[in-house]
């Protein structure tokens, strides 16, 4: 069994098409409130299997109706998880700021699972919502009606998606209300300027890596769920498309990437915001989930949130 691909420290490809992914710490839900929130797992799909961890704040049940976040984590379509310890401190401390139940899905992944498997799996969980509502305990505060989605990296990528989605699927009974992608993942074949003046090498070679580990066979980096520009909609999609605010790090190499899906959105929807932290990097919040940047963050988010 040889080794024919890999990305150091977080994938590795064996001949025999046997996938080894590092993981950095995890950490196991609780449903003691040590740090003004608690969390637990839940089953979205058995079969595949498609779980996802729900946060929500200590003080759940003396709230009124909370709004919703579907939170995706990113990692190149091939990597990550919602029991990453930086995803667990950071949605769960987003869950006390914002005042919201926060349900974050682990998706199946690329290799074994190329796009749009990851598309998929997410919008089933708008649906496992729409069920969940009726017997999950802790789910008795939602409110369906202000359904927010977010995820980092593809994470932000897939979010779109699902709002794609969910729009053009007429039996769904989520209303999503808003996006909230963070230093989302885009791509094409042809180059920013940033990539250009990078050359093939480091984050371009990283991200040319992950893109070919996660598209379907036979395409390439124009393919509707990388290029943005080749997922248009029609003009009564976009009528009913959400509001949208895109986050982009200010020294994050996707930083381009991130401003031209917010500029895509401008020219055909209102109500879309780029906010930018001018001096943190890809998915600071993840790495440094108790820096000042990340609370700041959090607030950015739940400002939006509850601004409906």
């Amino acid at each position: 069994m040889a080794l024919v691909a890999e990305a150091p420290g977080y994938i590795q490809i064996f001949s025999d098409e046997s996938v080894k992914r590092f993981a950095p710490e995890i950490i196991s839900p609780s449903i003691n409130p040590t740090l003004g929130f608690m969390s637990k797992d839940v089953v979205i799909d058995s079969s595949k299997p498609i779980t996802a961890r729900m946060f929500v704040p200590e003080n759940l049940l003396s709230k009124n109706a909370l709004p919703v976040l579907v939170y995706i984590h990113g990692g190149g379509f091939s990597i990550g998880s919602t029991t990453w310890i930086g995803y667990h401190y950071f949605l769960g401390g987003l869950s006390e700021t914002c005042k919201c139940i926060i349900l974050s899905v682990d998706y199946r992944l690329a290799p074994e699972y190329k796009l749009p498997i990851a598309y998929e799996d997410c919008y089933s969980s708008l649906a496992w919502l729409s069920h969940a509502v009726s017997y999950e305990p802790w789910l008795q505060k939602a409110d369906l009606s202000r359904v927010f989605l977010s995820g980092d990296s593809a994470g932000g990528n897939i979010a779109h998606h699902v709002a794609v989605k969910a729009i053009q699927d007429k039996a769904c009974r989520v209303k999503v209300k808003g996006i909230l992608p963070v230093h989302p993942y885009f791509g094409s074949e042809k180059r920013t300027k940033l990539e250009q003046e990078t050359g093939d090498v480091g984050e371009v070679a990283m991200n040319d890596f992950f893109w070919g580990l996660s598209l379907p066979e036979g395409s390439n980096r124009d393919y509707y769920g990388c290029n943005i520009e080749n997922a248009d909609l029609s003009k009564d999609e976009w009528a009913c498309f959400p509001a949208v605010v895109v986050y982009v790090g200010g020294l994050d190499f996707l930083k381009e990437r991130g401003a031209t899906y917010a500029e895509f959105l401008q020219k055909r929807i209102k109500g879309v915001k780029l906010i930018e932290a001018k001096g943190d990097t890809h998915v600071y919040h993840i790495f440094y989930p108790d820096s000042d940047a990340s609370r700041l963050l959090q607030k950015q988010m739940s400002e939006f949130i509850n601004s409906f």
